[in-house]
């Protein structure tokens, strides 16, 4: 709840930063406002302060001038930590959060305590020392780490809904220490607990509010790109959420601070209470209400030796570590980070010539692609593996030798943010180290090499399809998986070109895909708009055949223009045919009868529907092979295209059917029987999945204008190819001109399973002459067969989500389960439809070879012949 409250105030922080510096602001001038109004001649400032007529001992100059010292060291070393990070962003935000913090504080010192305290100069050094700049530049680096605006936004709620909580809960704690000093009855120390209280206090505030809407506004005021990125993104920020995910507080040390903090309560509750009783209260008149009032300044005239010592110790600290952050670490911090950058720059730079030089073996790429090694004491080793080696060893891959280039896309491509970062001179270590290891539950993989991990898989101590679970890393397994692949292939160099990078394998490991080593980009065009029922669908179609979506892009034009098509799905029920044997033909016949009994049917129904919140068993068709029985169970199932969810069904029933007969031996959940993506006479008869018909009739005027052809030749042309023909060739379910071809490419873009095309394309495509002439054609698709949902398997990559999303059928269906699949069975029908439509026409008038050599025809692994030049030249 708590991190959900943070996740958006931090999201309304650095999506309004305008308004919350604005407001902030205000805030601020108010409480400055509010002390003018009740200013006095009690009231400190800078250089003028009523209790300046005490006399100060030299111990408190002594403690002073300590303390301001301590708060300029330690402001100077948390800015010589962050230079370290190599972002002038970092610096300049964290800068900006000290300065207004300190103005925030000032501000409420003034107003709060001004009649109490011998000057601002002596507050600010207790703010300082308790000022923390880390969960800031925490904040910060979640910033930095995004890839683009939109990100920074959503960085920025992350980090608070990581850091929130447990900064606001050690602010508590903090305020209630520190406020237990209050009640000591000194007057020093409580001034000096209230300076502490109000520091914290001032620097939560900050931190909630000024500071993640000035991070937001800074990077949108500095949004230009640079080579494709914001100039402010940094790479090595990549892992900050994942590591303060890592990192989170114990539980046990929250309660623990949550119990301690309600005893403070507790304390400060008591002891407030105590001190309002008659003759205890001190914040009447005490000794500062009998100060005389000082009439003018006092500062420089009267200031004493001791004071002007302070001063000049002070000052000179300040200066001297100035010169010395300014100056002198200048030039090696500028020098380190400048080399990162332009190695960085390289390797990019190599990885993206490395088309141009993969041909070569020149050394130049590998000499530029050298990445640097940076030390962080997060990955340092144990203390007794320490003293052996220092640095672990820079992933290299095996084919660094033969090509550099690719060696360049693999290395950095194969670098993950929670393994540390190597020399690229060391050689690995020992199998034994290794192993050693990686059985070590506080360093495991992460703390391995590529190289390292290589080996490992070599010598057969991690399996290669087990390098997901063990790394926690999918994309550093597949770089490795990649890697050991590469020096095994014919090219080494093969994989150059397969990408990997920066894709959500969370959703493919034990879902998709297995053994993974990257993904195929297809191209996606989109057809339409459609005019289906009434509305318009534009269709997104995964293809690498050139003419296909222009082709049913041209058949939707002319359904469009013709009032659109109709559509209806007939059958919903998807199979699953098992296959099982008795010990004769006159048993297996037996229980053949026994199961077209109702009684049977209703004993295998009670047995499947119990496996599933939507199949519910409707259909048992059963055939007889001698002694083999083949049952063929047909279940609706929902939105899921259900073939998982039918296998389950149907093992479950099986096992009740064994119970019934003992001697029935269970050969194969599935017998071919289903028929699951094979041709099969059985699917094209009685349907499998979505039955739907779709019907549309073209006006005479857009078959001249649009189709280019005219309706007597589009029915004979069918009649002749998609009726005649097929039957010649024997076909089943391929009575059609390429149903298939949409019917693929739509699946590809929606994340079904390409296989089942075998048996989703069956389609028979009907002509005949309509209207009152029988100029106007009419057309029809019958496609009993369509195995198709918007749920499981690949529907879950974001993708193919969008493809679905594009339809209107992503997910379940809100209010009728299933709905959203048979509309998306309608969908592919339809534009089966505009497609025969188009390719027929296109046949009719002759221009199908002359469309596909403009549109379809590649020159690119094509060489020229010495008989096109001498044309050329002619």
């Amino acid at each position: 709840m708590l991190t959900r409250l943070f996740r958006l105030h931090g999201l309304l922080v650095a999506s309004h930063p305008w308004e919350v510096i604005v407001g902030t602001i205000a805030l601020t001038v108010c409480f400055m406002s509010m002390n003018g109004l009740a200013a006095s001649n009690q009231v400190c400032s800078w250089n003028e302060c009523p209790k300046h007529q005490e006399k100060i001992l030299s111990s408190d100059i002594i403690i002073l001038t300590i303390t301001r010292c301590m708060a300029i060291v330690y402001i100077y070393f948390q800015f010589k930590n962050l230079r370290q990070l190599g972002s002038k962003y970092i610096l300049g935000i964290a800068g900006l959060f000290t300065v207004f913090s300190s103005f925030v504080f000032s501000t409420v010192v003034i107003h709060f305590f001004g009649k109490e305290l011998t000057g601002l100069n002596e507050a600010l050094p207790f703010f300082l020392l308790l000022i923390d700049l880390s969960k800031a530049c925490t904040l910060a680096k979640f910033a930095l780490s995004s890839n683009s605006q939109e990100e920074v936004r959503e960085n920025i709620s992350q980090g608070m809904a990581i850091l929130g909580p447990t900064f606001t809960l050690d602010a508590l704690v903090e305020c209630l220490v520190i406020g237990v000093g209050t009640m000591s009855g000194v007057p020093q120390l409580e001034i000096m607990c209230c300076f502490g209280c109000m520091s914290v206090l001032a620097n939560y505030f900050v931190f909630m509010t000024f500071f993640p809407a000035c991070v937001s506004l800074v990077l949108e005021l500095s949004r230009e790109s640079r080579e494709g990125r914001p100039i402010w993104q940094l790479s090595h920020f990549a892992s900050v959420l994942a590591e303060e995910e890592d990192n989170k507080p114990n539980p046990v040390t929250q309660r623990v601070k949550m119990i301690m903090s309600l005893g403070l309560v507790l304390v400060h509750a008591h002891t407030r209470l105590a001190a309002e009783q008659p003759g205890q209260n001190r914040t009447g008149d005490g000794p500062i209400a009998n100060r005389p009032d000082s009439g003018g300044s006092i500062w420089p005239l009267q200031l004493s030796s001791m004071d002007l010592l302070e001063q000049v110790i002070t000052l000179g600290l300040a200066l001297l570590l100035a010169v010395k952050y300014v100056f002198f670490e200048q030039t090696e911090a500028e020098s380190s980070l400048s080399l990162k950058r332009r190695t960085n720059r390289r390797t990019e730079d190599c990885c993206r010539r490395a088309p141009k030089h993969l041909k070569t073996t020149s050394g130049n790429c590998a000499s530029s692609a050298s990445p640097p090694a940076v030390s962080n004491s997060k990955f340092a080793p144990e203390p007794d593996t320490a003293s052996k080696e220092k640095e672990l060893i820079q992933p290299l891959a095996s084919s660094a030798l033969n090509n550099p280039c690719v060696s360049c896309l693999e290395d950095s491509l194969s670098e993950t943010p929670s393994a540390p970062q190597h020399s690229p001179v060391s050689e690995p270590r020992k199998l034994e180290e290794c192993l050693a290891i990686l059985s070590d539950p506080k360093r495991g993989a992460r703390f391995l090499s590529d190289a390292e991990l290589v080996k490992l898989v070599t010598s057969h101590n991690i399996p290669t399809y087990k390098l997901e679970a063990v790394l926690k890393t999918p994309e550093r397994s597949v770089a490795i998986r990649r890697e050991i692949l590469s020096s095994k292939l014919p090219v080494s160099s093969a994989l150059a070109y397969l990408p990997y990078k920066d894709y959500d394998y969370s959703k493919v490991m034990g879902t998709c895909c297995e053994e993974v080593i990257g993904y195929m980009p297809v191209p996606v065009g989109v057809a339409g708009p459609l005019l289906l029922d009434g509305k318009q669908f534009y269709i997104p179609m995964a293809t690498t055949e050139g003419c296909l979506v222009a082709s049913t892009n041209r058949g939707c034009r002319a359904v469009a223009l013709s009032g659109g098509c109709s559509s209806r799905v007939l059958a919903d029920g998807m199979t699953r045919g098992p296959v099982v044997r008795l010990p004769s033909a006159c048993r297996a016949a037996e229980v053949k009868a026994w199961l077209e009994t109702s009684n049977g049917f209703s004993i295998m129904k009670e047995a499947f529907d119990h496996t599933s919140r939507f199949a519910r068993l409707e259909k048992l068709l059963i055939g007889l092979a001698g002694r083999n029985l083949y049952v063929r169970f047909q279940s609706q199932t929902g939105d899921a295209m259900g073939m998982n969810m039918l296998s389950k069904g149907t093992e479950q029933a099986i096992r009740r059917l064994q119970q019934q007969y003992p001697e029935m031996q269970v050969l194969s959940v599935s017998g071919n029987y289903c028929t699951d993506k094979k041709p099969a006479a059985m699917n094209w008869i009685l349907g499998r999945g979505k039955s739907a018909v779709c019907e549309a009739t073209i006006q005479a005027r857009v078959v001249r204008e649009v189709l280019k052809s005219s309706t007597a030749a589009l029915v004979e042309l069918n009649i002749n190819k998609n009726l005649v023909g097929s039957a010649m060739a024997g076909s089943i379910g391929g009575f059609n001109a390429h149903a298939a071809n949409i019917v693929a490419a739509i699946y590809i873009a929606c994340g079904q399973d390409p296989a089942q095309t075998v048996g989703s394309s069956n389609c028979i495509t009907q002509m005949e002459p309509a209207g009152p002439e029988g100029q106007d054609l009419y057309i029809s698709c019958t496609m009993p067969s369509i195995e198709l949902g918007t749920v499981g398997g690949g529907t879950n990559l974001a993708p193919q989500q969008a493809c679905l999303r594009m339809l209107g059928v992503q997910g379940t269906s809100p209010t009728q389960p299933g709905e959203n699949a048979r509309r998306l069975a309608s969908v592919v029908c339809a534009t089966v439809l505009a497609g025969e439509l188009s390719l027929m026409a296109a046949l009719a008038a002759g221009h199908l070879v002359q469309s596909h050599m403009t549109h379809n025809r590649s020159k690119a692994n094509l060489t020229e012949t010495p008989s096109s030049q001498s044309e050329k030249a002619a």
